[in-house]
């Protein structure tokens, strides 16, 4: 990516030009220490004067209301503020993100002072000179500042350090976001760089221009204006920003114009569009750009005959693609569209502020939307993709803490959908979309989570913790058998990533992560568990079976035995446990397989995966009451024993007997009042005990002989 400066011969202002301010994507008006106020036209290269200031004005800043934010006609902003010297040293101010907070400088110092009386203000030395510039983007919530110590830097909204640049050989007079906060420009003597938010550079550019004291984005992103000491304006168009998936680059060559290459065959596709590219995206087989106007998607089979859609609104400010369909952000709403350009849905909750919308705090799989709220940041927005309604009952997903990134996984079936997301204290976690009556679990998978992703062809969840990167190759085991989580994993050092590293993409099993200086590294993970996936998803146990053997490990036998359980295949799953040695369970799976009724063995089954209200009810449902009573007192659930055999008159003795050997066991005696009540006057008999539970036994056997005869009758019929 670089920056394509153009610069007139002769400049329009006298004197240094302070600030900068667009109007729309092609129209920009200029101050001047000379008094003057400059329009400049970009689509006919004129510039005009509008007005010339009273000559003890020396303008500093520029601003224009309203902001023009995805209006496809934009209109055009009819007011602005402008700021002069009146001798304070406060050099920059911006407002923060929610509007509710100020950051201003003074001296070295930054400062963010909340706007409601008696609020804490935050404030820190951030530079060695003084501070001459900042910037707060409302998308990413990072702070940019420049100071005369030569150096930028980038914080966090808490005032941490996440970037310290080397020192320049001038002081820094410039910095400015990009609006969905990718990218930000600094400026400085004869100097513009363009910058990742990450805070490496991608271009550095010499214009013949002085000191840059203001950088102003163009709305839509794409271009950057600045105001220079020797009175130039200098423009700058964002080009050469290249897309990559599997075997297929896309570069944006010019403002109306990409190059696909096939790396295989190195063959060649230019491709031109009406309208300058706004944003692009290049996934599952598709790459899909929109442009100022239009939206063009093309298959990476035939790039020839593009579909090509109006927009609804303007700038598209974030694209994002699933296997079946791609979603589109822009000021105005978040629209979901299959690739043959088809309108799908256009999900909404209220106060939905779609400008600040980014690829963490929006996730798309092909059935669901997700969308973290901006206005109480520990709750998740699910929806129906098909329909654009509230996922299940409408219950939002809601966490103990601030919810910093989103991510859907992206296959298998919708009732098994999960979305996994980290928090404010880099915890990783996991929980499933479906929002029906009971609560879903929200289960921890790590802890000192930067990044994550999921892997674009099966459910693998891969992420970098603090000095490891790790691969959840089945996350979902942690639903089913969480003793054997850690042998799920694959685990290898991340010290080689260096310091705040990035995942950019999990595509098949290439994980793509970019360094914080920018450069790529490409890291293949075992291709057998991706393999494993894809035979359970068919019901392959066999060929499942067959794999572990051949390849030998236990991370693999692990994720079957999880896998087994979760599809309660426990012939499988016995012999998966068996091959990692744990016997306690080969031995629970084999007295599931002699119980008498399949309710028998699907409550066990949920009880193994840590089920008990879920087994109990399966019970309960199916009359088999004693054997849900016998499971709580299994698991000493005392109370709710008791509970069930009042409730349904039977067992009270039962339950009397195991609690009274539970407690001469231990030496004790009993003190809860309501297992003295029902003991009073009543006479424990073992004999009687046992001859019932045969009996209930029996029962559940003959109930479950003759529910197959039926069935059998019923087929010969």
């Amino acid at each position: 990516m670089r920056l394509k400066i153009s610069l007139l011969k002769e400049p329009k202002h006298q004197e240094l030009v302070s600030c900068v301010g667009w109007t729309t994507a092609e129209e920009l008006y200029s101050c001047s220490d000379d008094h003057q106020i400059v329009k400049w036209n970009l689509l006919t290269s004129e510039t005009s004067q509008i007005v010339k200031l009273p000559d003890d004005i020396y303008p500093i800043d520029l601003h224009w209301f309203p902001k023009s934010l995805g209006i496809k006609k934009q209109t055009q902003a009819e007011s602005f503020v402008l700021t002069s010297s009146d001798g304070t040293p406060v050099y920059s101010v911006v407002w923060g993100p929610d509007s509710e907070k100020v950051l201003y400088t003074a001296g070295k110092q930054l400062i963010i002072k909340p706007l409601q009386p008696n609020a804490k203000v935050l404030q820190w030395k951030a530079h060695d000179g003084i501070i001459l510039k900042v910037d707060w983007n409302s998308v990413n919530d990072l702070i940019l500042s420049a100071g005369e110590d030569c150096k930028y830097k980038v914080w966090d909204s808490y005032g941490r350090p996440l970037y310290n640049s080397q020192p320049h050989e001038h002081p820094i007079t410039s910095v400015a976001w990009a609006p969905d906060g990718e990218l930000f420009a600094v400026g400085s003597f004869h100097t513009l760089r363009l910058c990742d938010k990450t805070g490496w550079s991608y271009a550095l550019e010499k214009p013949n221009t002085g000191s840059i004291f203001n950088i102003a984005w163009s709305i839509d992103g794409t271009q950057i204006a600045g105001a220079c000491g020797n009175g130039h304006v200098v423009f700058a168009h964002v080009v050469e920003q290249r897309w990559e998936w599997k075997n297929f680059q896309v570069t944006l060559t010019k403002r109306r114009a990409m190059q696909v290459r096939n790396v295989l065959n190195d063959a060649v596709d230019l491709l031109e569009f009406r309208d300058r590219v706004i944003k692009a995206s290049l996934n599952y087989a598709h790459l899909v750009v929109s442009t100022s106007l239009q939206c063009y998607v093309f298959s990476t089979k035939n790039w020839n005959t593009p579909l090509i859609f109006d927009l609804k609104e303007g700038t598209v400010s974030l694209i994002l693609q699933a296997e079946r369909h791609f979603l589109l952000v822009d000021g105005g709403g978040i629209y979901l569209y299959s690739y043959e350009g088809r309108f799908i849905s256009s999900p909404k909750f209220p106060g939905m502020r779609t400008d600040i919308l980014n690829a963490q705090t929006v996730s798309l799989s092909n059935d669901t939307i997700a969308i973290k709220d901006k206005a109480d940041e520990k709750i998740i927005f699910l929806f129906e993709a098909s329909t654009g309604k509230p996922l299940g009952d409408g219950k939002l997903l809601s966490h103990k803490n601030e919810i910093l990134e989103i991510a859907l996984d992206q296959k298998g079936l919708t009732n098994d959908r999960k979305i996994a997301f980290i928090d404010k204290n880099r915890d990783l976690y996991i929980t499933s979309v479906k929002r029906f009556g009971k609560e879903e679990q929200i289960i921890k998978l790590g802890t000192m989570v930067h990044t994550l992703a999921w892997s674009d062809t099966c459910n693998i969840l891969c992420g970098l913790q603090d000095t490891r990167f790790t691969v959840w190759y089945y996350p979902n085991t942690v639903y089913v058998d969480r003793d054997i989580l850690p042998k799920t994993l694959y685990e290898r050092d991340a010290s080689e990533f260096s310091k705040n590293p990035h995942i950019v993409s999990f595509v098949g099993n290439q994980v793509t992560i970019r360094r914080a200086d920018g450069s790529l590294i490409h890291i293949s993970i075992s291709p057998y568990p991706g393999i494993l996936h894809e035979y359970v998803s068919s019901s392959k146990w066999e060929d499942g079976v067959r794999l572990c053997r051949f390849v030998k490990e236990q991370t693999m036998w692990a994720c079957l035995a999880a896998m087994a359980v979760a599809n309660r295949d426990m012939t499988t799953a016995e012999i998966a446990y068996a091959a990692i040695g744990e016997i306690d369970k080969v031995q629970y799976i084999n007295s599931i397989k002699d119980l008498p009724s399949k309710e028998s063995k699907m409550a066990h089954i949920l009880m193994f995966s840590g089920n008990i209200q879920e087994a109990e009810m399966v019970l309960l449902q199916a009359g088999l009451v004693y054997q849900a009573i016998q499971i709580n007192i299994n698991l000493y659930n005392w109370e709710r024993a008791l509970e069930l055999a009042v409730k349904y008159k039977t067992h009270v003795d039962t339950v009397l007997a195991y609690r009274q050997k539970f407690l001469e066991t231990f030496g004790k005696q009993e003190t809860n009042k309501r297992y003295l009540q029902y003991a009073e006057g009543l006479q424990i008999d073992w004999e009687k005990i046992k001859a019932k539970i045969e009996m209930e036994i029996t029962k559940e056997r003959e109930q479950s002989s003759s529910s197959q005869s039926s069935k059998h009758i019923g087929l010969k019929h």
